[in-house]
């Protein structure tokens, strides 16, 4: 399967609104890889938190071996196979010729639109981790002070440049 295909913005609406029973477009596949790793750094400190616990309760022999680590060591897998899943899953963008959507959450479900217009600047960041992924967050700034910016993580590294210079040119195109 051809990933380009799979990673490009979806197909701009010249015409109007975004519709929102339109398909939102996938995140890099990547960012579930980058997810599930820094899931496992986040478990890592409760994995020796568990084994040190287990190694000073020993010598009073109150516990067999394992009762500690074990249920942590598969609550830790459990989260590392199916946390990051579901967040991948759960998180889209819809872009049009004015405006950017971006749909978010497992739980509490967010779904923001920013119309160009409003974009005061935009930032490309990438973490250690983004870097390795080859992926980038995309993070658009508005006027106002609450919710005031809108981060779109997951992108490839070069749609992100790319969407960041497609927003620029309009906004220049606006402002003329």
């Amino acid at each position: 399967m051809d990933q380009t295909t799979d990673l490009a913005p979806a197909a701009p609406s010249a015409t109007g609104p975004l519709d929102d029973d339109e398909a939102l477009t996938k995140l890099h596949p990547n960012y579930a890889h980058a997810l599930r790793l820094r899931t496992t750094f986040t478990a890592i400190p409760f994995l020796i938190g568990a084994l040190v616990l287990e190694t000073a309760l020993r010598d009073q022999a109150l516990f067999p071996p394992g009762v500690i680590a074990g249920p942590v060591l598969l609550i830790a897998l459990a989260l590392i196979i199916r946390i990051p899943s579901r967040r991948y899953h759960a998180r889209g963008y819809q872009i049009s010729a004015d405006r950017l959507r971006v749909v978010r959450g497992i739980l509490f479900r967010s779904d923001t639109v920013v119309p160009f217009g409003r974009v005061q600047h935009i930032d490309v960041h990438q973490g250690p981790l983004d870097r390795f992924f080859g992926i980038a967050t995309l993070t658009l700034h508005t006027a106002g002070n609450h919710n005031s910016s809108v981060a779109l993580p997951g992108l490839g590294e070069p749609l992100a440049r790319e969407m960041r210079e497609d927003i620029r040119a309009h906004i220049r195109r606006e402002s003329m």
